[in-house]
């Protein structure tokens, strides 16, 4: 059997349709604005202790394995300025996004998904609800506002534990990691992690809200709808943050 070469072309047509969806929904202020706070704590707060788990990992890991790989004469302060550009322009918004996708991105897919199966998306344009406003506008903006918040916590708590961990557990002081932090330092290099955290954060919402809104009958429809969500969704942070290395890298350099 030949495989339509036509299909992925077809998807990204479903995807701009359903993002141009998304576009005219925003009009219904009233609809998406209640639900909107109530999926910035599920997005966000209830996301919180994950976040933080990974990010204080990422720094310890990062601090130790620097100091050991460096050679006789460099100095110290080295280790410093390594976490802070590892965490800070990587490891920090990319990681976050990654694990989010599977907290976030798969129970996002879901609901809507439930709500598909079950004819609930139906009964909503039974009562003249738009189920984009209602369901889709309000997750794509939590994201938007919770992933940069929860990446700039993901970064000040990995840099603090790569601080710790490389004062207690290397030779480093806690001065020449400080000097390190500051060392070629500009204020872009946070922009920049925020505007990563903000795409990522848009990609989980969007993916992951139209495979839930488009997910076949039945419980396996469901189960496939997220297995696809997370697949597309994780493809889809690490081609965003290629670009985005490729459109800003030379924009961070002090």
């Amino acid at each position: 059997m030949i495989r339509d070469p036509l299909r992925p072309f077809r998807k990204v047509g479903k995807w701009g349709y359903f993002l141009r969806d998304i576009g005219l929904a925003l009009r219904d202020l009233d609809t998406w604005w209640p639900e909107t706070i109530r999926q910035m704590r599920n997005i966000g707060v209830d996301s919180v202790p994950l976040a933080a788990i990974v990010a204080a990992f990422i720094g310890a890991v990062t601090a130790f394995q620097t100091r050991y790989q460096l050679f006789g004469g460099v100095q110290l302060s080295v280790v410093g300025l390594i976490s802070r550009q590892s965490i800070v322009l990587e490891l920090g918004p990319l990681l976050t996004g990654l694990v989010l996708t599977g907290r976030v991105g798969a129970r996002i897919t879901a609901e809507v998904g439930t709500m598909r199966v079950t004819e609930q998306i139906d009964a909503l344009e039974t009562l003249a609800y738009d189920p984009i406003a209602y369901l889709v506008v309000p997750r794509v903006l939590a994201a938007l506002v919770m992933l940069p918040m929860l990446t700039i916590l993901a970064d000040a708590i990995g840099i603090g534990t790569a601080m710790f961990t490389a004062v207690t557990a290397t030779d480093v002081t806690s001065a020449a990691f400080a000097e390190g932090l500051r060392l070629s330092f500009t204020p872009f290099q946070i922009v920049y992690s925020i505007i990563k955290a903000t795409i990522f954060g848009a990609a989980i919402a969007f993916f992951c809200s139209y495979e839930g809104y488009t997910a076949n009958v039945g419980a396996e429809g469901v189960g496939r709808s997220t297995a696809q969500a997370v697949v597309v969704t994780s493809v889809a942070i690490l081609v965003l943050d290629a670009l985005t290395a490729l459109l800003l890298a030379p924009y961070l350099q002090a």
